[in-house]
């Protein structure tokens, strides 16, 4: 063991179907906070600096594979083919590792999205401190229904046994300490200790609980390490335990960001993920979630109601009723109310997006203007130009997608068409109304509108008798009447 890495390894069991969950999705790739609950736990293991780290896999395991290889490529998989308890699918895991491992081996389990590294830190500190052949990560909990009970010597206080609760008589579910099914392990004690689990028990399966009570038999020591918060270990089996998680690891965010600087104005209908950052001076108001690597700059302010996922919000801009994916917010920019940003939008200093303005793929300059009802799509805008109301970027063909630039400087008019490819140079004037096809040189006005003409009389004789011609034979009265 390499003398920074506290753990040689670190088993994961991920083997389990989860069915309390109802899903089609194996319990361990349920998702709150932007990872899945064994991402989490692979977090936390990573902090110990493990020199091996293997998740044993069973129920859907190419699936959880996949997800994997994709969030932690360096980790190990081994197969438990049948779930045979949790004895069964930690020697499984050290055969992954060639059957024994010298030094520490920190076993946990895959449906604890709430553990710390901090916490197995703690653990790996009181195992190697104590020189325990086991030491059990342990907390006293308000309600111990289904979970293994610690039992400790009266006179000592050393744990002489786990009982799990099937097993358990009256006096022991009376006690309030349970087993985390987190330990730290002498790997090569653990190793002779597996091969002697027998599965006498209610379940006929291998416990590795029964591998404390085998080696403290054979004269090592077991001890334990108490979690400073009970509601780290707990493990979810269902959706209710999966939402009470979900607001716990949320709430935990929510007050890092606060004490590095963050404004948060309303912490019950805020939701963050793991991975969002902050720069200090933020200011996120109610009803916003902020998903993936979004990134909110100092001074920055966001919400009510919005959504951002991937997007970087610079420095003193302003995103409000907003849905942004992947986006780039320029500094002192602003956005919304209701506005939508896709993916590839990019906006620079001092730009504006407007009401139901949505952008995608588009790249808008310092001090531009998209103020309202407008789609925005492929295309360039250059600095200090004003895109007129209710314009649309008609960037599709049917087959292909194609791109539009406007220079700097610009100014086009309300409910204009930019029929892709098409330039407008700098400085360039569109009049409303119009079709642009064609290129604009800089400093021209385009028009591209058909003449209008006015038939008079239309109504009245195509529309006899109605509102409108009622209407319009009045006006031509009270015409008539001041000529």
């Amino acid at each position: 063991m390499s003398a920074n890495s506290p753990a040689a390894a670190v088993v994961v069991l991920a083997a389990g179907e989860g069915t309390r969950m109802k899903s089609a999705t194996p319990k361990v790739l349920h998702e709150i906070s932007g990872r899945s609950l064994v991402g989490h736990v692979l977090a936390a293991a990573r902090e110990l600096n493990p020199e091996n780290l293997v998740v044993v896999v069973g129920h859907e395991r190419e699936r959880v594979r996949e997800h994997l290889a994709a969030i932690d490529p360096e980790t190990r998989t081994a197969v438990q083919e049948q779930q045979n308890g949790t004895g069964h699918a930690v020697r499984m895991g050290l055969e992954e590792l060639g059957g024994q491992v010298s030094g520490t081996v920190i076993v946990v389990c895959g449906d604890t999205p709430l553990l710390t590294g901090e916490t197995l830190k703690n653990l790996s500190a009181t195992h190697s401190a104590d020189g325990n052949a086991v030491t059990v990560l342990t907390a006293e909990v308000p309600d111990a229904t289904g979970y293994g009970r610690i039992v400790r010597d009266e006179a000592t206080g050393a744990v002489t046994a786990i009982v799990e609760h099937k097993d358990a008589s009256e006096a022991q579910r009376a006690i309030r300490e349970i087993n985390s099914g987190v330990f730290a392990f002498d790997g090569e004690l653990l190793a002779d200790a597996l091969g002697k689990v027998r599965t006498d028990n209610s379940q006929g399966e291998e416990y590795l609980t029964d591998v404390l009570g085998i080696l403290r038999e054979a004269g090592h020591r077991v001890g334990a390490a108490v979690a400073a918060d009970h509601r780290e270990i707990a493990g979810i089996n269902n959706r209710v335990q999966l939402s009470e998680a979900r607001r716990t690891l949320n709430d935990r965010l929510l007050e890092r960001a606060m004490l590095a600087g963050v404004t948060v104005v309303d912490p019950a209908s805020t939701w963050i993920d793991v991975t969002v950052s902050f720069e200090r001076d933020a200011l996120v108001h109610p009803g916003t979630q902020l998903l993936g690597a979004t990134h909110l700059g100092e001074g920055a302010e966001v919400g009510p109601n919005t959504r951002l996922k991937d997007t970087r919000v610079g420095a003193g801009a302003r995103v409000d009723n907003t849905v942004a994916d992947s986006a780039e917010v320029g500094p002192q920019a602003s956005v919304g109310p209701f506005a939508y940003l896709r993916p590839g939008t990019r906006l620079g200093v001092k730009s504006k997006i407007g009401t139901y303005v949505e952008t995608k793929n588009a790249t808008i300059g310092e001090g531009t203007k998209v103020p309202h009802l407008s789609y925005v799509g492929d295309a360039t805008i250059g600095d200090f130009t004003n895109i007129g109301a209710a314009s649309v970027f008609v960037n599709y063909d049917g087959k292909d997608k194609h791109h539009s630039t406007i220079g700097s400087h610009c100014r086009t008019g309300s409910d204009n068409m930019f029929v892709a490819p098409v330039t407008v140079g700098d400085g360039a004037y569109t009049a409303a109304g119009s079709v642009i096809t064609k290129d604009v040189p800089a400093g021209s006005l385009a028009v591209a509108r058909g003449q209008q003409r006015n038939i008079e009389g239309w109504v009245a004789r195509k529309r006899p008798g109605s509102a409108a011609a009622k209407a319009a034979e009045e006006a031509s009265r009270e015409a008539g009447s001041e000529g």
